[in-house]
């Protein structure tokens, strides 16, 4: 075959299929132009709702991949190639690579969770996973945030969606909240005066809810108080700053004392004690009731009639033992009451003789 026959075969093709070439290039160039129309109509529309920008750049992906997939199908069908087999073929594709690329996929669907469920927008300031960092953006698979530090962080979307991620920024207000430790030898009321003085001096400290102060904590050489008070998200690390700088400003200008770790030594001279005893006592044994032995009815029935006999003995010996026992408790218990009772009536007596005495005399 030499190159003049292969120039016959393209003229007769074109010539053959030149409707078919023009309709080709005109959809595809009526394609591309509909499919920017499309997405500017609908980038419009979603801005004047109000909808975040993250998400209009989120949808617009997705809608520009399906149109660009719709508009392929449609180009493949004119140029003849049954679209049957193709979808069987690209469906059986998709599932294979679903099937190696599960994690991928995990990312795209939550990456359409995040941006549906509105939860988060461009410029929220989130902790995930130990990273902190304003939100720049949501595609597909990443979140990428831009931390304090100038740096860029891009977070899998499943992540995002599977941890606990906090949002700093989600209200309009915020609360800051600081441990102040001073000295024991302070004055409280006055510490605690000063600090309030501090976060009401604070424009950007809102007044109602009120700033609080309250002791916390007693440590081991310090005193530790409470501070909160409310601003607005946007402001937090202004008025945090502030009341640092001006609480420690102002104790010292009070002269309040700020608390140090610190460990105190003393030296101990051992002086000699007097004991009170001389020794230890002699052990004195309680007396204690004795109870006879309990048995249950199995114990009962397996006695023998002599070992019965001796259990009874027993019993009765504890019973006349504990009665004496008792009888002798009460014994004493009388006699202690009645000398009582005589060391109460000798003064008495006495009393009374010597008023008989002197009305003798």
């Amino acid at each position: 075959m030499n190159w003049q026959e292969i120039w016959n075969k393209v003229v007769e093709f074109f010539q053959n299929n030149i409707w078919n070439i023009i309709g080709f290039f005109a959809t595809l160039i009526v394609g591309i132009i509909l499919i920017r129309v499309i997405l500017f109509v609908l980038k419009r529309i979603m801005r004047r709702r109000k909808i975040d920008e993250m998400a209009i750049r989120f949808i617009a992906a997705a809608v520009r991949l399906t149109l660009a997939v719709i508009l392929v199908l449609l180009l493949l069908a004119m140029m003849g190639i049954p679209i049957t087999g193709l979808t069987t073929a690209f469906s059986a594709a998709v599932l294979a690579i679903g099937m190696a690329l599960k994690e991928f996929l995990a990312n795209v669907a939550a990456g359409i969770i995040l941006v549906g469920s509105t939860k988060y927008k461009t410029g929220d300031f989130v902790q995930v996973n130990g990273n902190e960092g304003n939100i720049e953006d949501i595609n597909f698979l990443f979140t990428t945030i831009k931390t304090p530090n100038n740096t860029q962080i891009t977070i899998p979307n499943n992540m995002m969606v599977n941890s606990a991620t906090t949002n700093l920024t989600a209200y309009a207000s915020r609360r800051v909240a600081i441990d102040f430790s001073i000295a024991y030898e302070s004055d409280t009321e006055l510490a605690k005066k000063t600090l309030l003085n501090v976060m009401l001096s604070c424009g950007l400290v809102y007044k109602d809810p009120a700033p609080l102060c309250r002791l916390k904590t007693l440590g081991d050489s310090s005193i530790t108080y409470f501070l909160t008070c409310y601003c607005d998200a946007g402001d937090y690390w202004d008025v945090y700053f502030y009341i640092m700088d001006h609480a420690f400003d102002e104790c010292k200008r009070v002269g309040i004392q700020f608390a140090f770790p610190q460990i105190e030594l003393t030296h101990k001279v051992p002086v000699p004690m007097k004991s009170e005893y001389d020794g230890l006592p002699e052990r004195v044994e309680k007396k204690r009731k004795k109870e006879a032995q309990k048995l249950t009815m199995d114990q009962l029935e397996d006695m023998t009639l002599r070992e019965m006999t001796e259990y009874m003995k027993q019993e009765r010996k504890a019973k006349k033992s504990n009665e004496k026992a008792a009888k002798k408790e009460q014994k004493a218990k009388d006699n202690a009451r009645k000398s009582a009772e005589k060391e109460t009536k000798k003064p008495a007596e006495k009393e009374a003789e010597s008023k008989y005495a002197n009305q003798q005399k």
